[in-house]
């Protein structure tokens, strides 16, 4: 019973294998004619091109975070420089889940606005399935990433410490960087990813209708490429940041509310960590 929290990577990892499955099958759809594929292609360099330049300044950022959480952790009894660590394994898996979920959005766009034209349920089949690689992609690499580092954390703080012992305080506070990390990260994409792109989409619409009289939506307007990486970056990218910090956060609540709840006079097969278990499984 004692390594029953060892079900948690496994099952993250199955989820993973999932996503992976799910990802292939997306990209071996047709993408349509030469001409979407073109237009595709330029959103999803546009969205990736943006996504690298935001990422190249969030890491200054991480970077000098993770070195100040460290100093401070020196102050605290409980803490100890291992957060900046959680920090920044926290805010990468974050940007991966954002890079994940745009990656599935580019290729399934294309792919099912092309089913479109032939069949509604192969269309429907595409978009779930896109949708489905950043579903289950953010909860695989939360729980794979808050799990495994809560393993790794005890093992090395508190391999047989008590629930309520100063160890596992001390594990637990660690491990808050980590959630601290993924929120950063979901911060700076979802508001920052979509105040840009959309400031260019408005900005190119305006051009197109006042200066050249495109309608919006034309091919020809390249506010129409805007949008759409406007949409990839903001809408896809930065939620899936967003969704991967909310559900690490609130992971992490319930384990320190597993944590605090003392079972009194009751049997326990873990040795105490009963409701630390539970509420995390």
């Amino acid at each position: 019973m004692q390594h029953i929290i060892y079900l948690v990577p496994v099952m993250a990892i199955i989820g993973l294998l999932y996503t992976y499955v799910k990802f292939k099958w997306v990209a071996r759809q047709d993408a349509g004619t030469p001409r979407m594929k073109e237009i595709s292609n330029y959103i999803s360099v546009g969205a990736m091109a943006f996504l690298k330049a935001e990422w190249k300044i969030l890491g200054y950022f991480v970077v000098v975070v993770g070195i100040l959480l460290a100093v401070l952790a020196q102050t605290n009894p409980h803490s100890h420089w291992m957060i900046s660590v959680a920090f920044v394994i926290g805010a990468v898996l974050s940007a991966l889940a954002g890079y994940i979920g745009m990656r599935s959005a580019t290729l399934s766009n294309v792919r099912t606005a092309h089913a479109a034209r032939t069949s509604l349920k192969k269309a429907l089949n595409v978009s779930f399935g896109g949708g489905a690689v950043m579903g289950v992609g953010v909860a695989g690499m939360a729980v794979l990433g808050l799990g495994g580092l809560y393993i790794l954390l005890k093992a090395y703080f508190a391999p047989d410490a008590a629930l309520n012992s100063h160890e596992m305080i001390q594990t637990i506070e660690v491990l808050t960087g980590f959630s601290l990390g993924a929120e950063s990260i979901a911060l700076f994409a979802r508001v920052g990813g979509g105040i840009y792109t959309k400031a260019a989409d408005v900005g190119a619409d305006l051009v197109g209708k006042v200066e050249a009289g495109i309608p919006e939506d034309d091919p020809r307007n390249p506010a129409t490429i805007a949008d759409n990486v406007g949409d990839n970056v903001g809408d896809v990218a930065g939620m899936g940041a967003d969704l991967f910090g909310s559900y690490v956060a609130t992971v992490l609540a319930t384990i320190v509310l597993g944590q605090q709840i003392n079972v009194i006079g009751s049997p326990d097969a873990l040795g105490g960590f009963s409701p630390l278990y539970y509420l995390c499984l």
